[in-house]
């Protein structure tokens, strides 16, 4: 798939192939891996959290961090599933998938609080507190750390401190995670806008209807953005002319996963319980495929192929080119958590505590 890797370059991912330091994989949320997993799947381990992973695990320096439902984040190593050590959050971490960066992981608790991690130990280092909780997934650039909160804002703090750099209030909840390219944090809120916000100073470039409520996070290619909607579409927008480029609306069920780039295609899940490959210029359907229960899970792609989990306590693999089922295994419980992929190995957790590693 020599155009995949074409695009993927020239969409900035900056990860490399064993690290998967965040929400998506990228700052611009692609879900895209740079590394080679194997054709052929194996459990190799699995660690039981005790309470719901919904959080989306991330990788870096060979230890898997999640968040739990027990209220804890977790760092567990990437080759054996041990345990290194737990942080006690304030509250539940939900959604919220944590971030890597300079030895430091952050990640927001359903209280409110975005919690800085000594990634070595699991020692904290500052607390912010906002006003609401945190579903949103905290994303570095630089020496910034943004994240969003059901307080209805967009707060960029220092990454060393967590000192508040500036705030930006919206007109409704912050669910998503803002993707960032080129010094400019854009996300589609729950107040059915699109923002664009720079990382300099918080000022607002850009800013213009969304299409509706949206809870998904925006994939960004360039300066084109894609995402769902609880209006039951996927929208593609162009981000300079601040306009809607196309709507795919193929059922009455919201969308509520974020998508993933695969070159000509984002591939994206639907409450519908159907995986959907959709044309990046047209907007029209390439291939849809169906499970037996909501995806919520965020799929990811790596190489030709497509990792997904689904409601129906299944986890996939599916051909990019195709949606044909390639693999899949039985979990049990649902998974809304997202995959993570660094090197040969898969990562993603369960509603059942359960954090699957998958390779050769």
């Amino acid at each position: 798939m020599q155009l995949i890797a074409i695009l993927v370059l020239a969409a900035g991912i900056l990860n490399a192939a064993e690290e998967w330091p965040q929400f998506r994989g990228n700052p611009q949320l692609t879900g895209v891996a740079t590394g080679n997993v194997p054709a052929n799947l194996r459990r190799i381990w699995t660690y039981n959290a005790d309470e719901s992973i919904e959080s989306s695990a991330a990788i870096a320096g060979g230890t898997v961090y999640v968040g739990s439902h027990s209220k804890d984040l977790l760092a567990v190593d990437l080759q054996t599933g041990k345990l290194k050590w737990k942080y006690r959050a304030t509250d539940s971490i939900g959604e919220s998938s944590p971030a890597v960066s300079g030895g430091i992981v952050y990640i927001g608790d359903l209280g409110g609080v975005l919690h800085a991690v000594n990634a070595a130990s699991g020692k904290g280092l500052w607390r912010f507190n906002t006003e609401g909780e945190i579903k949103s997934s905290p994303v570095v650039s630089g020496d910034r750390v943004l994240i969003g909160s059901y307080d209805a804002s967009l707060y960029c703090l220092s990454g060393g401190n967590g000192k508040l750099l500036w705030k930006v209030a919206t007109g409704n909840y912050v669910h998503s995670t803002p993707a960032i390219t080129d010094g400019v944090a854009y996300f589609s809120g729950c107040d059915e806008t699109v923002h664009g916000i720079r990382l300099a100073d918080g000022q607002e470039s850009v800013k213009f209807p969304s299409g509706g409520y949206t809870g998904a996070s925006m994939v960004l290619v360039g300066k084109r953005g894609y995402y769902g909607t609880f209006d039951n579409e996927v929208v593609g927008v162009d981000l300079v002319k601040q306009s809607i480029l196309w709507r795919y609306s193929p059922s009455g069920f919201p969308f509520y996963s974020s998508a993933a780039f695969g070159g000509d295609r984002i591939v994206v899940g639907g409450r519908d319980k159907l995986v959907h490959a959709i044309d990046i210029k047209s907007g029209k359907a390439i291939w849809t495929f169906r499970t037996q229960a909501r995806v919520e899970s965020s799929p990811a792609i790596a190489g030709a192929r497509v990792y997904v989990g689904s409601n129906d306590g299944r986890f996939y693999v599916l051909d990019l080119a195709n949606g044909k089922k390639l693999w899949e295994y039985e979990a049990g419980a649902p998974l809304s958590a997202s995959p993570a992929i660094a090197g040969d190995r898969v990562v993603i957790g369960d509603q059942a505590g359960n954090l699957f590693c998958f390779g050769r």
